[in-house]
């Protein structure tokens, strides 16, 4: 077995805990994480390979259970979020599949914020009801919203704050009082705030998802996403659900996200002024109709955001005078910042959600989230921040 190097992590400060949290060296003694290309193990002997299964030996068995690349990957992800256990998924939206329907059942009921990723919207809206979960959605912002619907019981809550691509902003606090008070647990999809902005548990969360294609690689190379919850909602839901259906993490793409989390906070401080930057430019241009920024004064939930979290995010949400013809005309006018969308990249990235991330969703639904035909968003990635308010002002 190799060396493990967090015996003194609970002394270690965030810095610390993403260089090193979970680090396991083989008999090789690497400096960097060893990579384990693996799909299974071998025993000794027969009687340890049933030792193995029947839970007698902890040890891996099989890559579709565990990993040791992905078990670092997912340790260190633990420390940083300060949860009692972490799977990781083999991408966001198997991560948000998984917490939402390890522990469903049908006729359970099931609250959700109005304003989600689209494939979000999709899996409660069109997919959860056909095993018969009851679904209701309401206005994430409005507290009074959640009091009405929170007054029975309820079986699990779901929310995205900042939401994808609205920006909305719930209070996490609030909201998961109302959910344990109706017997329920309370899912976060936290993947805009990243662990580093935004600490879900510590307000009251009981589950926090990400998609970690997004900040924790941040630099657009694979696929992951991650599931953060107590040691019984594993042990009872979420363990056997992950092993039996086998959306798991590859060994590769764990590497990478290790070596993500090692930079994150370095990147996520840059991204974050950057973005300040770019939506203070867009809100005093003439051709700008609106800025939807988390950390701008304009912002409906400002004060939340101060109160919350640790930043006003990386994604600026705008949309130019004149619609979806105008916001075409600037996206295809751009010279540096790419179309793309994906966000959370190393570069600024920028899209139309009512035509791409959303594009599958009815237009009434999208108007109900506030994303209109104009609406665009923006990934601020690592650039100058002047060469980025250049570009936009090109294309304006």
């Amino acid at each position: 077995m190799g060396k493990s190097k967090d015996k003194d992590k609970k002394d270690w400060r965030l810095a610390t805990h993403l260089v090193r949290g979970g680090l396991t060296r083989s008999g090789h003694c690497e400096t960097s994480e060893a990579v384990f290309l693996t799909s299974g193990y071998v025993y000794d002997s027969a009687l340890e390979a049933e030792q193995s299964f029947d839970g007698t030996l902890d040890r891996f068995v099989y890559s579709r259970f565990a990993n040791p690349t992905v078990a670092m990957f997912e340790e260190r992800l633990r420390q940083i979020e300060g949860a009692e256990a972490c799977r990781a998924t083999a991408s966001g939206m198997a991560a948000v599949s998984a917490a939402l329907l390890c522990s469903l059942r049908a006729g359970q009921r099931v609250v959700a914020s109005r304003a989600l990723f689209g494939s979000c919207s999709w899996v409660l809206t069109d997919l959860m009801p056909r095993y018969g979960a009851q679904i209701e959605l309401v206005d994430g912002t409005n507290l009074a919203a959640w009091e009405r619907a929170l007054a029975t019981p309820v079986n699990l809550v779901f929310l995205e704050t900042p939401s994808n691509p609205t920006l909305e902003l719930i209070d996490i606090k609030a909201v998961a009082k109302l959910t344990h008070k109706a017997g329920g647990l309370l899912i976060v999809d936290n993947v805009f705030a990243t662990p580093l902005l935004q600490k879900p548990m510590v307000l009251g969360a009981d589950i926090v998802v990400y998609s970690t294609t997004k900040h924790i690689d941040g630099q657009g190379r694979a696929m992951g996403g991650a599931i953060l919850c107590s040691k019984q909602f594993m042990t009872d839901h979420l363990g056997p659900y992950l092993r039996h259906t086998g959306p798991a993490m590859a060994p590769f793409n764990a590497w990478i996200m290790l070596k993500g989390l090692e930079t994150l906070e370095l990147r996520v401080t840059r991204h974050v002024d950057n973005a300040l930057r770019v939506a203070k430019f867009l809100e005093g241009h003439s051709k700008i109709e609106r800025v939807i920024y988390p950390g701008l004064p304009s912002h409906p939930q400002h004060k939340l955001c101060r109160k919350q979290m640790g930043g006003g995010g990386t994604i600026v949400a705008f949309e130019p005078k004149g619609g979806k013809k105008a916001a075409f005309k600037l996206l295809d006018k751009l010279a540096l910042i790419d179309i793309s969308n994906n966000l959370g990249d190393a570069k600024s990235l920028i899209t139309h959600p009512w035509t791409t991330t959303h594009a599958s969703r009815p237009a009434e639904e999208k108007l109900a989230m506030g994303i209109t035909e104009g609406l665009i968003r923006l990934s601020v990635g690592l650039e100058d921040a002047e060469d980025l308010i250049a570009d936009l002002e090109r294309s304006l």
